[in-house]
C-alpha cells in the first residue's frame, strides 16, 4: 500500500508542529472539503476521507507516535537514497493496509528494519573532555594574565591554545575551555578542557586562604619604640603603624591589604 503523508494532507509543512496547529489545519479543511458543500464532487470526498484520516492518526498522541516512526524513517530512506547510501533501510515491507498499521491490529506490522543499527552507527557523538595543569605565579592569581598552552591530541598532533586566566583565581580552581576537548563524531559537539590551576610558591608571601601573610624585618629600637613603616603589597605600598613594644611574633592584619 503506499505511503501516505499525513501532515502533507492537512497541509503542514513537517512534523514539527503542535497538537492544536494538527486541529486548526484539520478544521480548516474539513470545512473546506465537506460533502455537504460539495454534493457530487468525487474528488473533493475523497479528498475529505483523507483529511478525516489524516486527522485520526496525527489527532491521536499514540498513533501520532506509532506514524512519526514511519515518516522519519521515509525521509531518512530518501535522504540516503539522495546519498547514494542503498540497502541501509527498508520501508516497503509487505503490502499491509497503511491506515489499518495504527489501528485495528493485533500485530504492529515491522516497517523499517535495520534502522536502529543505522541510527546506532551514525548518531551524533560528544567528543570526551581532557583534563590539564598549569602552574601559575601568585601574581598571575592576583592580576589575571593569559597563558599558552600546548597538548597533543590522539592524533599525535600538537595543539596551542590561548589560556585566559581570571583575576583571583585559587589554587587547585578549574578553568573550563569550552569546545577545546577531543573531536565529536558525526557531528557531535566537541569535549570541553579542564585546566586545574596550580599557584606556585612565592619568595616573599604565604597564601592563607584569601589573605596573604609576609615576615616584616624590625630594628630592636623600631619595635620597643614604635614606627611607621612601607610594607610591600602585590600592588602597593601600605602604611603600617607598628605599636611600641611589638615583640617578635607578633601579627598585624591590614584589611584589604590596599592602605598606600
Amino acid at each position: 500500500m503506499k505511503y501516505k503523508n499525513y501532515y502533507k494532507i492537512l497541509g503542514l509543512a513537517s512534523a514539527k508542529v503542535s497538537d492544536e496547529e494538527i486541529k486548526s489545519a484539520y478544521r480548516h479543511l474539513a470545512k473546506l472539503y465537506h460533502p455537504d458543500l460539495n454534493a457530487g464532487n468525487d474528488a473533493i470526498a475523497d479528498k475529505f476521507k483523507d483529511v478525516n484520516e489524516a486527522y485520526q492518526i496525527l489527532g491521536n498522541t499514540v498513533s501520532r507516535k506509532k506514524y512519526d516512526r514511519v515518516y522519519f524513517a521515509y525521509k531518512f530512506r530518501d535522504g540516503l537514497k539522495s546519498e547514494g547510501i542503498k540497502d541501509k533501510i527498508n520501508v516497503n515491507t509487505g503490502a499491509q493496509d497503511f491506515f489499518s498499521m495504527f489501528f485495528g491490529r493485533k500485530e504492529e506490522p515491522k516497517v523499517v528494519t535495520n534502522i536502529d543499527k543505522y541510527y546506532s552507527e551514525n548518531r551524533p557523538i560528544a567528543g570526551e573532555n581532557l583534563d590539564s595543569e598549569i602552574d601559575i605565579s601568585l601574581e598571575e592569581a592576583f592580576f589575571g594574565g593569559e597563558r599558552k598552552i600546548a597538548y597533543r591530541l590522539p592524533n599525535d598532533k600538537l595543539k596551542t591554545i590561548s589560556v585566559n586566566i581570571p583575576r583571583g583565581l585559587h589554587s587547585g580552581e578549574m578553568i573550563r575551555l569550552s569546545g577545546q576537548g577531543k573531536e565529536g563524531k558525526n557531528g557531535g559537539q566537541n569535549g570541553d578542557m579542564f585546566i586545574k590551576v596550580n599557584i606556585l610558591p612565592h619568595n616573599k608571601f604565604e597564601i592563607d586562604g584569601l589573605d596573604l601573610i609576609t615576615e616584616l624585618p624590625l630594628t630592636p629600637w623600631e619595635a620597643a619604640l614604635g614606627c611607621e613603616v612601607s610594607v610591600e603589597g602585590l600592588d602597593s605600598n601600605i602604611l603600617l603603624n607598628v605599636p611600641e613594644g611589638t615583640v617578635t611574633g607578633d601579627k598585624f592584619r591590614i584589611a584589604n591589604g590596599r592602605i598606600s
